[in-house]
């Protein structure tokens, strides 16, 4: 209250017009017996509100918090929010405008690797050097002995979630299913589990950006699959968290290893589902209503296998774009075998979902498809160049 007190004779005194109070990181302010949160109460509601010349500005990068008592809160705080305004990571495009700013002699190819590793994050793309190519900033960030982000894991969830442990438990969890896992599955792992407060764990991470909710198509919310989504972070867990190297010329020297082709394929798949409104612009379908799932189901009543597709575009136009996703270095070419993988997926798809919607094959990928004797099956096509549109 003395704060609050003190801010309010403070903007009396001035003689501005227009006074702007704006407050950084505000969920730091409300450490644990500070009286923040009743004390900034006091202060609009009892002072600040009154007035027409203060305009009151809080940001924190805990989202949580700021949902939680801001945006949700039911205290002194609710329906007080004039305006909020969401920070979204980068797109594509504004990482290659960014990256032009910064003069890095980087094409669309390189740039989406860089993404792969750090999401749209506007400070890790900061660090980038323009005398490196992208391997050498990869080692110079990752690997060196003084990397940057080395211990950024570390240091992001503790600087977003008070209580990070189970944060980290979850999204490690997660980390080692590509594929995705239900809520229950996600709680059987956790050691021990979280009971009910896993709801609002998972919704906290999903909000923060780390993970996706994707519903089981024709359903609202049973069977829903979360994905680790956050580029950095899978990242991390795939090359930074079990290193026990000291090369610091990993990235240059392993640049073709198949484990980091194969981490950009499953990568280049996190690109696409933060890219959904240029994958939309690209099939002409934007002014369309639709949804977007992931689909696994099992390719038959006595295999215990499942069956996968990477994406599905529902559309309210009673079409279903069955979207594969390939990141290759060069023009797709879809071989015999992948074709038959394919048909299967789509007969397995309609006869577990009994839709009667038509079902479009499309393939998302970097430089386009080469039609060949096997391609017949794919009738629409995004490149690489479609997910930098504005």
């Amino acid at each position: 209250m003395i704060l609050a007190h003190k801010s309010s004779l403070m903007l009396s005194r001035s003689t501005a017009g227009k006074k702007i109070v704006f407050l950084d990181e505000v969920p730091w302010l409300d450490t644990a017996k500070s009286g923040f949160v009743p004390a900034f109460e006091h202060f609009w509601n009892g002072w600040a509100a009154l007035r027409k010349d203060i305009l009151l500005i809080i940001c924190g990068s805990a989202t949580s918090w700021v949902i939680d008592k801001v945006l949700n809160g039911r205290g002194g705080l609710h329906n007080r929010v004039t305006k909020s305004l969401p920070i979204a990571p980068f797109t594509l495009k504004e990482c290659e405008e960014y990256a032009a700013w910064k003069k890095l002699a980087f094409d669309r190819r390189q740039i989406a690797e860089c993404y792969m590793a750090l999401g749209g994050v506007a400070y890790y793309w900061s660090l980038l050097l323009q005398e490196f190519s992208v391997a050498q900033n990869f080692d110079n960030l990752f690997f060196s002995p003084n990397a940057e982000l080395k211990n950024e894991f570390r240091k992001l969830f503790a600087s977003l979630f008070k209580h990070d442990a189970k944060y980290v438990e979850i999204v490690t969890i997660l980390a080692s299913r590509a594929c995705g896992m239900t809520r229950e599955e996600i709680l059987a792992a956790m050691t021990p589990p979280c009971g009910g407060e896993i709801s609002r764990y998972l919704r906290e991470l999903e909000e923060c950006g780390f993970i996706r909710k994707c519903n089981v198509i024709g359903t609202i919310k049973r069977g829903a699959i979360y994905s680790l989504i956050d580029n950095f972070v899978l990242f991390h867990f795939k090359f930074l968290k079990d290193r026990r190297g000291s090369d610091e010329r990993f990235w240059e020297l392993s640049y073709e290893n198949p484990a980091i082709n194969t981490w950009r394929g499953l990568s280049f798949e996190h690109i696409c589902f933060w890219h959904i409104p240029q994958i939309r612009r690209a099939l002409g379908i934007s002014g369309v209503l639709a949804d977007v799932y992931s689909w696994r189901g099992k390719t038959g009543a006595t295999d215990s296998g499942n069956a996968q597709i990477d994406m599905l575009i529902d559309r309210n136009d009673r079409i279903i774009n069955i979207c594969e996703i390939k990141f290759t270095n060069d023009e797709y070419a879809m071989s015999e075998e992948e074709s038959r993988k394919l048909r299967r997926r789509i007969e397995i798809f309609r006869a577990a979902t009994g839709t009667k919607k038509g079902l479009m094959p499309t393939l998302i990928c970097a430089y386009g498809m080469k039609r060949n004797a096997n391609s017949a099956i794919i009738q629409s096509v995004v490149t690489l160049d479609d997910l930098f549109a504005s």
